[in-house]
């Protein structure tokens, strides 16, 4: 079989890249899907409970007009409109997201750690050289301890000083000591920062109802169950599980960088695989917690949309209240019941004996107060899911690898993009992703520069 184009993965990336070179006339594709389903890690999945789970805490929000109109074509009014309602545990108190802007939140003594840490002279006078360093001189030792430095290693499961800070931009809000202080004695709450302040999500079906409707027309150019075996970059050949051979002009891999370097590659330069074991990611074990009667909070129905847990009394780094999303996440749209999703993340730096994992996870629930003892009775579905690829990590050595192995890969037009294509976290939201695709395209097409990924 000889095609134009072949793309590795029918994720957002590779979905992206399909439905524009569909829209650009360019019908010589083929998408290789190892599973059996579209939509990669943004595939959301139906328990026998009736209950449906992302793979992880999943919104939509768009940076592009492209991906707001397509989003518009593809869901039209199969979408509900939220505002972002989320909170940090810390403390014994729930800090209203972003923790550095409402910090008046806290018990009084948490209150002044974080304070004391922004006063004049605490704060090192330096140019960070990682990103421990970075949340040191930017928010002082206090907010480090009480929130930053234990969140960010077990949402990571690396050490932050193992990581860069040249990621942040606009995921982490900035706060002085002016604003703290005007905060807490003015008690003011600052809730509306960052992108994802308000966002959507599908009536039906999960985050996975996106891709599998973007995937339906472009289905005959799909093979799913059909992975990619191995690669000559030299043949520009590549050979899939099935045994098939393949000839493209360019291939669009959306699967992970490292592996495609390692595993699939034929005769890799060594500097490129020596470049790629530099690389850092870790796993996620997603676990769905089902519940037929939804417990309250404050005496009230919770309207919360997520919550981040620093601290060592639960496992998960973060629980969504996925009932809050849609409510055909639960089944037959019961308001009475609830739907936790909770993400625990693991590493050979931060191991996790995932056989007992959803057992911690009930009793992290009933610790942070959003499963009482009573409630537990009530279970009635837990899901488990476990992915080793969960979030590349923006580490020290990660722009030195990206520029030794891109330039490579490109100079035999194999191009590497999305979440673990591109391994850039700042560029790896569903909007970003879809867009690196459909940006591919369009330079494959219309020889246009690409404007969301760069390597450079």
């Amino acid at each position: 079989m000889q095609v134009d184009y072949a793309i590795i993965g029918a994720g957002p990336t590779g979905l992206g890249a399909a439905r524009r070179l569909a829209e650009l006339g360019a019908a010589n594709f083929v998408v290789l899907e190892k599973n059996a389903h579209p939509g990669g890690l943004a595939a959301s999945f139906k328990d026998p409970q009736g209950y449906t789970w992302d793979i992880g805490g999943h919104v939509v929000f768009s940076h592009y007009e492209y991906f707001d109109k397509m989003l518009a074509e593809l869901l039209g009014a199969d979408q509900l409109k939220h505002e972002r309602r989320a909170f940090i545990r810390a403390r014994g108190a729930w800090v209203p997201y972003p923790f550095q802007n409402n910090i008046r939140h806290l018990p009084r003594p948490a209150r002044w750690e974080c304070v004391s840490g922004l006063l004049p002279g605490k704060r090192p006078e330096k140019t960070p050289q990682n990103f421990h360093e970075w949340i040191h001189c930017v928010f002082g030792e206090g907010i480090g301890n009480v929130f930053l430095w234990p969140y960010n290693f077990k949402v990571w499961a690396i050490p932050p000083e193992q990581m860069s800070a040249s990621w942040v931009g606009e995921r982490v809000s900035i706060v002085g000591l002016e604003g703290v202080l005007k905060n807490i004695i003015l008690e003011l709450d600052e809730v509306g920062w960052g992108p994802n302040n308000a966002f959507t999500f599908p009536s039906h079906g999960g985050t996975g109802e996106i891709f599998r409707r973007m995937a339906a027309p472009l289905s005959g150019h799909i093979r799913y169950g059909d992975g990619v075996a191995s690669i000559d970059a030299a043949k520009k050949t590549l050979t899939t599980a099935s045994g098939e051979t393949i000839t493209f002009g360019a291939l669009l891999n959306t699967g992970p960088l490292d592996l495609l370097i390692t595993e699939q590659l034929a005769q890799a330069p060594d500097d490129c695989v020596e470049a790629a074991g530099l690389l850092k990611h870790n796993g996620v074990f997603v676990a769905g917690v089902g519940v037929g009667a939804r417990p309250l909070h404050e005496g009230k129905r919770d309207k919360r949309c997520w919550m981040y847990f620093p601290e060592d009394d639960c496992p998960f780094y973060r629980v969504t209240n996925f009932h809050n999303y849609a409510p055909a996440n639960v089944p037959g749209s019961d308001t009475a019941k609830a739907a936790f999703l909770c993400e625990t993340s693991f590493s050979g730096h931060k191991p996790e004996d995932l056989s007992t994992l959803m057992e911690r996870t009930v009793e992290g629930l009933g610790n942070v107060d959003l499963l009482p003892e009573a409630a537990r009775a009530k279970i009635e579905s837990r899901f488990e899911l476990s992915v080793d690829y969960g979030y590349p990590v923006p580490c020290l050595e990660r722009d030195l690898a990206l520029r030794t192995v891109q330039p490579w890969l490109e100079g035999r037009e194999i191009y590497s993009r999305g979440r673990f294509g591109g391994w850039k976290y700042e560029v790896g939201n569903m909007d970003h992703s879809v867009m690196q695709g459909v940006e591919w395209a369009e330079r494959m097409v219309q020889k246009q520069p690409e404007k969301t990924y760069t390597w450079k």
